[in-house]
C-alpha cells in the first residue's frame, strides 16, 4: 500500500498511488512540473498531457487505461468542466480532480455541481496534493472544508430566471433575444447578473450550479410553449 506524508515528509512505496494520470492544462511549465512531481513521489506510474479539451478527448479515447484526470478549470476556447459531459457520453467513469487558480466558493460549488470528485487550488503544497489524490483514488470526494452560502431562487428576478432556463437549454444570446423579444445588450446584462448572483464565471459553471441548487431542471419550467418564438 502506498504510504503518504507524516511530519518528516512523503514516504515512497514500491507501487504508485495511481497507475495512469492525464493532466489537462494549457501551461506547459506547470503541467510538466506537476507531472514530474507526481512521478517522483510515486503518486502516478505514468503521466500523459493534454493542452485543451480536444487533445484530452483524444487521449482519453486512445488510452482507456487512464485512471485519473487532473483538469485545469480555465482552458482555451472552453472551460475545463466541459469535459464532464464527454466522459459521461463516452461511458468513461474516470474520476476528475480540478486544479484551479480560482479558489472562491462559487467556483468550488460549480465544480462540485458538475460531478467532479475533487478540487485542488494551484497554490496547494505537496501534502495537500497527496491527500486529495489519495482520497479520490479511494473513491471518495475531496473539496475544501467550506460552508457555502445558500442561493435562493428568489435572488433572481423573473426575467433572469427565464434567461437562466434558456442558458440551460444551450441557447446562444441571439436566440435568447428572439425567444424573449429583448435586445442583445439586455440579454448580456441579464446573463452577467445571473453569473454574479451565482458566483460563477461561465455558462457551464452557471448551469451546473443552478441545477444542483434546484433553480432549473431538465424540463422547461419557466417558459410555456406559447411564450416561445417558432
Amino acid at each position: 500500500m502506498t504510504q503518504i506524508s507524516d511530519g518528516a515528509g512523503i514516504r515512497q512505496s514500491t507501487e504508485p498511488m495511481v497507475g495512469h494520470i492525464l493532466i489537462v492544462d494549457d501551461h506547459p511549465l506547470f503541467s510538466n512540473g506537476l507531472g514530474d512531481l507526481l512521478l517522483r513521489e510515486r503518486l502516478a506510474g505514468r503521466i500523459d498531457h493534454a493542452r485543451n479539451l480536444d487533445e484530452a478527448q483524444q487521449r482519453l479515447s486512445a488510452a482507456p487505461g487512464i485512471d485519473l484526470v487532473l483538469l485545469d478549470l480555465r482552458l482555451p476556447q472552453e472551460g475545463g468542466l466541459a469535459l464532464m459531459p464527454f466522459l459521461a457520453s463516452a461511458g468513461l467513469p474516470i474520476p476528475v480532480i480540478v486544479i484551479s487558480s480560482a479558489e472562491d466558493e462559487g467556483t468550488v460549488r460549480a465544480v462540485q455541481a458538475a460531478g467532479v470528485q475533487g478540487f485542488l487550488p494551484k497554490s496547494a503544497g505537496r501534502r495537500q496534493l497527496v491527500r486529495v489524490i489519495r482520497a479520490v483514488a479511494r473513491g471518495e470526494t475531496a473539496f475544501p472544508d467550506r460552508q457555502p452560502p445558500a442561493v435562493s431562487p428568489s435572488g433572481l428576478t423573473p426575467r433572469q430566471q427565464q434567461v437562466l432556463t434558456l442558458l440551460a437549454e444551450g441557447l446562444p444570446n441571439k436566440r435568447i433575444c428572439q425567444v424573449l423579444d429583448l435586445t442583445e445588450h439586455t440579454v448580456k446584462t441579464h446573463v452577467k447578473a445571473v453569473f454574479q448572483q451565482l458566483g460563477v464565471h461561465n455558462r457551464t459553471e452557471c448551469v451546473a450550479l443552478a441545477r444542483s441548487l434546484g433553480l432549473i431542471s431538465d424540463r422547461l419550467g419557466v417558459l410555456d410553449a406559447d411564450q416561445r418564438s417558432p
